[in-house]
């Protein structure tokens, strides 16, 4: 254990209920890996990188399977709707949960307002004329209610949502491959044209590989919540166990196979790919008949279903916050197994974004999205660290072989954090993500030393 850590985490997660089955877990981290980034922010990496961006999800989705092995191999040991959070705290010392936890629930709290927008603005496209603050408001209104409610409540949203998307993308992937071998009828299959003409496999070379990399690792956010998710189901050690071991397939057959099927059937130079997304691009050249619109009903459930898990999300970050004394007491409040202050709070920071998005789009807005743009490579990096120091001390206590066990220990983790730096310094090269970078890094900075600062105050009042 860390010499300045001031205690193991005290939180208890038996003031909140164990509401959710093995079917809900198992779904969430089904669906967790399929959001709007997917479906839509896939389309900027595709025109930058062309045909080597199946390549940069590739690379980064190894890293992404590495981070979940460690996250898996932790929360299974030791379960705690903190997460990483409370891994970083038992391993490293009560500063770094304080960093980790709260950056990580302003970045979901963000995302729940930047989901709202999205989807919001899909629905206007329906029935123009209707403002999107009000549309904003009424999906706010029903996941902060179904949160409120009971955590099966949210189990059985992300459910039917994860079911939804999973559906939508194995159907896409089917045909997508059929086409690819001839067999759809009226289409004739592409070959590898689409692969190696139009500036080849590296279109954009070195530097579109790069561009492309970036938008891919961060695609990949919100694979985090099962672990967190995991503390309130039935059988959490089995949860998680089952959730780490089937990400690398999850990973492979709905990321980097999808992104495969665009990338052949579709020029990555085509002007739909940025303008209509890609799957609506891929759906297009198969003559599949209302397909954009079909792929904005897709694209509405992938943004429904983060909110109502950032939601989730947000509220269980916080409340494991205040039961470890990171956070004002108020928030930790329970009532009916729910934290419902916390659900509470996490959704009017939600919909505090949103207005600043209409009121300051140009400067407050802005700096808050670039002050999360790189939140996920922070919690990675705390993951694997914590990982490092735990798992002697995890062997010891378990008395044997971890339900989850990372692969390859030490080395493997290692290359992770390699990997980790190594993006660091890619997005320190690139102009839009050097800013994300510093806003970061500010906010990192800034917790880090109120949190080190109260660290040190609780261990002078203890001596």
């Amino acid at each position: 254990m860390p010499s300045t850590a001031v205690k193991a985490p005290q939180e208890s997660d038996a003031s909140l209920t164990h509401g959710l089955k093995q079917r809900h877990l198992s779904m969430i981290a089904l669906g967790g890996v399929i959001g709007a980034g997917l479906f839509v922010g896939s389309g900027a990496g595709i025109a930058a990188a062309g045909p080597s961006i199946v390549l940069a999800y590739t690379l980064s989705g190894l890293l992404v399977m590495l981070v979940m092995r460690m996250l898996g191999e932790m929360s299974a040991a030791y379960p705690s709707s903190g997460s990483f959070s409370a891994h970083a705290e038992r391993a490293i010392g009560p500063w770094a949960g304080f960093t980790a936890g709260w950056s990580f629930w302003v970045l979901l709290c963000t995302a729940v307002g930047l989901e709202g927008i999205g989807a919001a603005k899909i629905v206007t496209g329906w029935l123009p004329g209707t403002p999107e603050w009000a549309w904003v408001a009424l999906f706010m209104l029903v996941f902060c209610g179904t949160n409120l409610a009971a955590v099966k409540n949210f189990g059985e949203f992300e459910f039917w949502f994860a079911a939804l998307k999973v559906g939508a993308i194995v159907l896409f992937l089917v045909l997508g491959v059929l086409a690819i071998a001839g067999l759809l009828p009226g289409t004739a299959a592409p070959g590898t044209a689409n692969l190696t003409g139009h500036g080849g496999f590296f279109p954009g070379g070195g530097e579109g590989l790069v561009v492309g990399l970036l938008a891919s690792v961060f695609a990949y956010g919100g694979l985090e919540t099962v672990t967190i998710a995991a503390a309130e189901s039935e059988d959490p050690v089995r949860g998680v166990a089952g959730a780490v071991r089937t990400a690398m397939w999850r990973i492979a057959l709905f990321y980097v196979g999808s992104m495969a099927v665009i990338v052949t059937l579709v020029p990555w130079d085509a002007r739909a790919v940025v303008e209509k997304g890609p799957y609506v691009a891929a759906l297009d050249e198969l003559g599949i008949p209302g397909a954009g619109q079909l792929m904005n009903v897709i694209v509405l459930i992938a943004l429904l279903s983060a909110m109502n898990a950032n939601v989730y999300g947000s509220s269980r970050i916080a409340h494991s916050l205040v039961e470890r004394g990171m956070g004002p007491r108020f928030l930790g409040r329970v009532s009916g197994g729910v934290p419902r202050v916390a659900v509470l709070a996490s959704s009017a920071f939600g919909f505090g974004c949103v207005i600043l998005s209409h009121w300051r789009p140009d400067d407050v807005f802005a700096w808050l999205l670039n002050m999360i743009g790189g939140v996920v490579l922070v919690v990675w990096g705390f993951v694997a660290v914590s990982q490092l120091r735990l798992r002697r001390a995890l062997e010891r206590e378990a008395a044997g072989q971890p339900a989850v066990r990372m692969w390859a220990f030490p080395y493997l983790t290692w290359i992770a954090l390699a990997g980790m730096a190594a993006i660091l310094v890619l997005m320190a090269r690139e102009p839009d993500t050097r800013v994300q970078l510093y806003g970061t890094g500010g906010m990192t900075l800034v917790l880090a030393g109120v949190g080190y600062a109260r660290q040190k105050r609780l261990l002078v009042a203890s001596l």
